[in-house]
């Protein structure tokens, strides 16, 4: 990086090295206004907590869950080798990869000014590659983002910082005035009914591998030829799959998010130490709205399960739908059904977008009906779905905050932060303050 100021951070950003800034990653906790209270690293911040800029967030969102163009989806699948396969559930390309294409994930945030969702999961893209020509491009990516956030509240997320809300370490420093939390959430229900339908299309016989039988009454489906009884499936591998899917999903849009923040030159650090029940709103009795997520409660459970937020961000299954037969259904239509991801008048990344979705054949009812027979002998078992964790996954956050450089050069040797950190004020908000 030139060690001059800069009107123009886009640009800087632009031409920022990738290598630099994984090689440059650290976790920089300390931002302006906190304290140390004790110990050898003890320090009291001089300056105001200073909360982060519009564009300053527009840039992390755009990071975490910008549109990048269309992706390619899964090609082929053995189980219709003259078709495109029917695996993918978006053909939104997203800055994080998702298994399969299911694009399930969104991202919450909360700072000073309130709390917000970016929803990029079902944006149309314009391109094979959505960034192609420079900072032009950059600053429509930037406006998709803030089209596609909306506010949930013009309050801070409050979080008691005291267990078991937070983690004692992260305590004097998570969800902090001045800071931003991202909260990356996944989807899980789509997921595995994504999955399932992959697995049941190639003719596998889902097994309870847990009760020892099959995950319903499959008998008929083995009859008809749609699954093959010899090619046992274990249910507990297929939801531990796509548990791992999410899971990656959200850590991938997380670090991006701070690979972002170390060209940017914010503090902050990707983090899980903030209890997810409390974020998403498990403790609202106690006046502790979190997100306000609704939760569904059973005495075989040992913490209530989060389903979604209603109206905005709802998962396939009880209680937005009536049973998982339904949500079987409704996440068939998505595919193909008007303006789903197979409907031949939808754009798409090939030449003959309309030619390769219009030979991609529908679900028939039978595989709808089978689908929804495995997901329904799940929710009928475990009272939820999935059956061994959350609907709804939250597994970290990602925390950015204005670094204060004088904590970092009163207790550590030099290098402790980049050049990017040193310059943020002068290139990102001499000019560029309040934007």
């Amino acid at each position: 990086m030139v060690d001059t100021a800069n009107d123009d951070p886009l640009g800087d950003l632009f031409g920022f090295p990738l290598l630099e800034a994984i090689y440059g990653r650290r976790s920089r906790r300390f931002g302006l206004g906190m304290e140390i209270p004790s110990g050898p690293l003890a320090f009291r911040s001089s300056a105001e907590p200073a909360p982060l800029t519009e564009l300053e967030h527009a840039v992390l969102v755009a990071a975490g869950t910008g549109v990048t163009g269309w992706n390619f989806g899964v090609p082929f699948g053995p189980d219709r080798p003259n078709s495109h396969a029917h695996y993918t559930q978006r053909f939104t390309g997203r800055t994080a990869p998702t298994a399969a294409g299911f694009g399930t994930p969104v991202l919450f945030r909360t700072d000073d000014e309130g709390t917000y969702l970016t929803n990029t999961r079902d944006s149309i893209p314009t391109a094979v590659r959505e960034l192609d020509d420079g900072v032009d491009d950059i600053q429509r990516i930037l406006e998709l983002g803030r089209q596609r956030t909306i506010q949930l509240s013009d309050r801070w997320l409050d979080l008691p910082a005291q267990p078991p809300h937070m983690l004692p370490p992260n305590m004097w420093m998570a969800n902090a005035p001045g800071s931003t939390l991202f909260m990356p959430v996944g989807d899980a229900s789509e997921q595995v009914l994504g999955l399932l339908a992959m697995a049941l299309a190639n003719g596998n016989f889902i097994v309870d591998d847990e009760a020892g039988r099959s995950a319903g009454d499959l008998a008929p489906f083995v009859r008809s030829g749609l699954l093959d009884e010899t090619k046992l499936s274990p249910l507990s591998v297929l939801q531990q799959m796509a548990y791992e899917a999410n899971t990656a999903e959200l850590s991938f849009m997380a670090h991006n998010i701070v690979l972002t923040m170390q060209a940017m030159g914010l503090g902050g650090l990707f983090f899980n130490g903030i209890n997810r029940w409390s974020v998403l709103g498990a403790f609202a009795d106690d006046g502790i709205a979190g997100l306000g997520f609704r939760f569904v409660e059973d005495e075989r459970w040992t913490l209530p399960n989060p389903v979604g937020l209603d109206g905005i961000y709802e998962a396939l299954c009880p209680p937005y739908q009536p049973d998982m037969r339904t949500a079987a259904h409704v996440f068939a239509e998505r595919k193909f059904g008007p303006g789903g991801t197979y409907d031949p008048s939808t754009p798409g990344p090939w030449k003959d977008a309309a030619g390769i979705k219009a030979g991609v054949d529908p679900y028939s009812e039978e595989f709808v009906a089978c689908l929804g027979e495995v997901a329904q002998y799940i929710y009928e078992r475990h009272g939820r779905f999935p059956s061994t964790y959350t609907t709804m996954v939250l597994t970290g956050y990602v925390q950015a905050v204005h670094l204060d450089t004088d904590y970092y050069d009163t207790h550590f040797q030099p290098g402790a932060y980049l050049p990017t950190h040193r310059q943020h004020w002068e290139k990102w908000h001499s000019a560029h303050d309040g934007s």
